[in-house]
């Protein structure tokens, strides 16, 4: 059975798409302060190529770019409505070192902020760098004794977290990046089940399920003795909607939309993937999947979509 974690993409493209969906959720997570004052009920996702003196100069593409409205000015003092505009960009690291990355940050800042004219808070995630779990860095430049640069930035560090802090929080993101954070000693096969059960019975579309199942499925690093544990302990309460061992969150979702006869979830879930990563559907691709009732044929369509690099490859995949 085809998973989402079977698709060619890399970790980056993984955690973009899920941060995407849960945005909000991941500025409420780790930064409330920033969060409370923000309007995060509609955000713009940008372009997120930036350009040295084009079109001939060097092309530069961060992760993601969030244009979203503060609550109140960014800058006091400015009487430019601009002023309740802002950019959040988030750099997803999946390195073991924080070195490739910080040198170029203070670039991606100018380049964001001299293009959009906009105040950028830029935020890191570090896959596989703890630091201190949640915190401040900075970007030091110096010409001998003189400092020419302080670039001060956000980051998380979820190797540097307590899983056990986060698996039972009301927070559905913070329970599927549980799988990446600190376990105790014998304990990560029960933290594993517990988040997966966890998201089976949470109260989110089925896309957003698969996105949390999945990450929980691709970054619980399990030695094989856990591991065999940890699907024993998913076999053992399937009944109780865990997700058995031969089965992924993936088969799950598609499983609970045809016992419900859901059928304009999985069109939606289409819709989405296809919006996330092509922009607008065109509305002929979109009348001929909306007018089919066949969930085998919408389960085949969307993984095409996930495994499609462009619209038109995707296209002649599903003669669509």
């Amino acid at each position: 059975m085809t998973r989402l974690m079977d698709i060619p993409h890399d970790h980056d493209q993984r955690f973009k798409e899920l941060l995407r969906e849960f945005f909000g959720d991941f500025l409420n997570l780790f930064f409330a302060r920033f969060a409370r004052r923000f309007d995060l009920s509609s955000v713009e996702w940008l372009d997120k190529e930036l350009f040295d003196d084009p079109p001939d100069g060097a092309k530069h593409v961060v992760d993601l770019v969030a244009k979203v409205r503060a609550t109140e000015p960014i800058e006091p003092t400015s009487a430019d409505p601009t002023a309740w505009l802002a950019l959040v960009h988030v750099e997803i690291e999946s390195p073991d070192r924080t070195t490739l990355l910080k040198p170029r940050l203070p670039g991606y800042y100018f380049r964001l902020r001299a293009r959009h004219g906009l105040p950028v808070l830029p935020i890191v995630l570090y896959l596989k760098v703890g630091l201190e779990g949640v915190g401040e860095d900075t970007v030091e430049e110096r010409f001998w004794e003189h400092e020419t640069l302080r670039f001060r930035y956000l980051y998380v560090g979820l190797p540097g977290l307590n899983a056990e802090d986060y698996v039972g929080g009301d927070n559905w993101l913070g329970v599927a990046l549980s799988a990446l954070m600190r376990m105790p000693p014998g304990r990560a096969a029960e933290l594993g089940a517990e988040a997966l059960r966890r998201i089976g019975g949470a109260p989110v579309t089925d896309k957003q399920r698969l996105y949390l199942g999945d990450c929980v499925e691709a970054y619980l690093n399990l030695p094989p003795e856990e591991n065999a544990r940890f699907r024993a302990i998913l076999e053992a309460n399937a009944e109780d909607k865990l997700m058995p061992r031969n089965k992924t969150s993936f088969d799950y979702g598609l499983e609970e939309g045809m016992e419900k006869g859901q059928l304009n979830s999985f069109r939606a879930m289409l819709s989405e993937l296809l919006e996330a990563k092509f922009g607008p559907v065109p509305a002929d691709l979109s009348a001929k999947y909306t007018a089919v009732s066949d969930i085998d044929a919408l389960k085949r369509w969307v993984v095409a979509a996930g495994k499609a690099d462009t619209l038109a490859n995707f296209r002649a995949v599903t003669q669509l």
